[in-house]
């Protein structure tokens, strides 16, 4: 087990490593008490918020992460209008291959950039966040586009999972249980870090079909005997 001084010494390092913070990363600022990690400061784009978010979760032993950092340009930026924004993020959505703009609604509010929707796969609805995530005046998205439903066998996306979980080099399937309800997907069990757990639900949003997953996987050193 590692102390509070270590995890927070390395989160500090990872942060100063990762390229997209390089021109914020002293103003990211990081403390640990029992294992919770809060990171606080101020950036520019909503993007160097997720990246510093990302870097922290990268770190072993990071269990539970509390982001309270604001984003907040340093550049004048008073007068980007939510209007202004709302184009921008039109004009992304427009020119990004993997989105179709005519299945996404835009909603623009005090620089919080709100999605509704429906589109086929996971990847198209994370493809929408991630292509506005460094437009100026960006405070933050809510992301609540759906994914259609399709017809699909239970039994069978859960065996495609298992299927998957074993081929997959960060994920270990023996300690991971499966259980499906329609269209969505619960995922229990005990993995070693915070990658794996994403890597695991990476999977099963790959998946036909899937519109939800329940993600209950925990991190730490005890191991859970899937099925």
């Amino acid at each position: 087990m590692k102390t509070d001084e270590l995890i927070r010494k390395n989160v500090i390092e990872e942060i100063n490593l990762d390229p997209q913070l390089s021109r914020v990363a002293s103003r990211i600022g990081v403390s640990v008490k029992d294992e919770v990690v809060t990171l606080s400061g101020m950036v520019d784009y909503y993007g160097e918020k997720i990246a510093a978010e990302k870097a922290a979760h990268r770190v072993r032993d990071v269990k539970v992460l509390a982001i309270d950092i604001e984003v907040r340009s340093s550049e004048n930026t008073n007068n980007i209008t939510d209007s202004n924004i709302a184009d921008a993020v039109w004009n992304a959505l427009k020119w990004h291959g993997a989105v179709n703009e005519d299945t996404v609604n835009i909603k623009v509010e005090n620089g919080w950039v709100y999605l509704d929707g429906a589109v086929d796969w996971e990847y198209e609805r994370r493809a929408v966040e991630k292509s506005i995530e460094h437009l100026q005046g960006v405070k933050g998205v809510l992301n609540q586009i759906k994914i259609k439903q399709q017809e699909i066998d239970p039994n069978e996306i859960k065996k495609k999972i298992k299927a998957a979980f074993h081929r997959h080099a960060t994920v270990d399937s023996a300690n991971i249980a499966i259980e499906t309800s329609g269209h969505k997907v619960i995922l229990t069990g005990n993995v070693r870090s915070w990658t794996e757990r994403m890597d695991a639900e990476d999977v099963v949003w790959l998946m036909p079909g899937v519109t939800e997953v329940e993600n209950r996987i925990e991190i730490g050193s005890e191991i859970y005997a899937g099925e």
